[in-house]
């Protein structure tokens, strides 16, 4: 089965501390073997590598509940239920969630922190989403991150595309050189973009002397008009005629599957 959403989390973390005090880190392998997790869903991690998501959405769902009152922190790591959360386990809910804690004032007192005073008394749009998606707070965030980024990226790539070819291969020069391509030296990149320049667009010195360096073909396709396996073989031509040893292409398309295996 897929790895539950934190809400759906919250009952069963309430039930883990039934009994007594509990370590965080144990309720996580509890749960993990209660929903029948594979090794996979249990190793999951999220995009920072620092925590499993499995981990990271039992962590939010105790949170939550600590918000509302229904469970006490005891100490580092470790957790018990609360008089408030034996009451609701005595007669159970079907699922406790956002909505569910919102009848607790403590969680209106929270809520209404996190959105702010103009949102007080009623859910932000950022409530609202974790509400509705079942997502952790920062598993909203990172979608919305990501979202941007990928409208950025497309935009980006439609001002690349529309300009004249000569601008692509002086951008590709110097986003090698803000890489690190180069080394310290702000002149160790060109762009050549001429009538006469042997197949190749770009180059970057990787030492002082010039005698270390990366040749670059830079291609402004569109999309859909990916690179052949010629035009990868008419670089290695290039790359021979300088008797270079390093060369980088570059397009704003993608390469087939020839160009690839020419490539290896």
């Amino acid at each position: 089965m897929a790895i539950p959403d934190f809400q759906t989390l919250m009952l069963p973390v309430l039930r883990s501390s039934e009994m007594g005090e509990v370590k965080i880190s144990d309720v996580v392998q509890l749960l993990a073997g209660k929903f029948q997790l594979t090794e996979d869903e249990r190793s999951e991690l999220l995009p920072s590598g620092k925590q499993t998501t499995f981990a990271n959405r039992v962590h939010w769902a105790k949170s939550y509940l600590g918000k509302a009152g229904l469970v006490e922190l005891t100490r580092r790591a470790h957790f018990q239920i609360s008089d408030r959360g034996r009451d609701v386990l005595a007669n159970p809910p079907g699922k406790i969630d956002i909505r569910f804690l919102e009848q607790f004032p403590e969680f209106i007192l929270f809520r209404d922190a996190s959105n702010g005073s103009d949102n007080a008394g009623k859910n932000s749009p950022a409530v609202e989403a974790v509400q509705a998606s079942g997502m952790t707070p920062d598993e909203i965030i990172r979608k919305a991150h990501g979202e941007l980024d990928d409208e950025l990226s497309l935009d980006l790539l439609a001002r690349v595309i529309a300009a004249p070819p000569e601008f692509f291969e002086r951008l590709v020069v110097q986003l090698l050189l803000a890489m690190g391509y180069g080394g310290s030296t702000s002149d160790a990149g060109r762009a050549l973009g001429k009538s006469g320049d042997g197949g190749i667009d770009g180059v970057i010195d990787q030492d002082a002397l010039g005698l270390d360096r990366i040749y670059v073909q830079a291609k402004r396709y569109s999309d859909g008009n990916n690179v052949s396996s010629g035009a990868i073989r008419d670089f290695f031509g290039s790359l021979d005629r300088f008797k270079a040893a390093k060369g980088l292409f570059v397009t704003t398309s993608a390469f087939s599957a020839s160009a690839r295996e020419t490539a290896c």
